[in-house]
């Protein structure tokens, strides 16, 4: 049972980020200080990517642990309406499946960047993971 009111839940959810969340600029200020120039929100490519560095053919998704349901210590299935949330979560997983696909068929390479990886991390972690991403970038790009 919920400990608030379904308006009280309903006003937190809708605060909820879905663009430009703390993580998703860090990766950005992060490959820029790097030297990469991108664009953002992918309008007219499949699941309109994060980041979109259109030199190295790539889409960055920076996905939510929660919401995308990765396994790792900050997913964790909520004990209320559960059943909800298991197919929420399932559905937002096929779509990513289907979305990548979709680019790969198009010729575009695709790279996810894990809230996980950068959540709570020290400033030295944080920079590794966005230089491991910065190097896979520069690596496929030669592909």
């Amino acid at each position: 049972m919920d400990i608030i009111s379904p308006e009280q839940r309903s006003a937190l959810m809708s605060r909820i980020k879905g663009k430009d969340t703390k993580i998703e600029l860090e990766v950005r200020r992060g490959l820029h200080a790097l030297g990469f120039r991108y664009r953002l929100g992918g309008a007219g490519l499949p699941g309109r990517p994060d980041i979109v560095l259109p030199k190295y053919r790539t889409a960055v998704f920076v996905h939510g642990c929660f919401w995308h349901g990765h396994s790792c210590e900050l997913f964790r299935l909520p004990k209320t309406r559960p059943e909800f949330w298991r197919q929420k979560i399932e559905t937002n997983r096929a779509r990513d499946k289907k979305v990548g696909h979709d680019l790969i068929s198009q010729g575009w390479k695709v790279e996810t960047l894990w809230e996980c990886e950068l959540r709570g991390r020290s400033t030295t972690k944080k920079l590794e993971a966005i230089m491991a991403l910065a190097d896979r970038i520069r690596t496929r790009g030669n592909e």
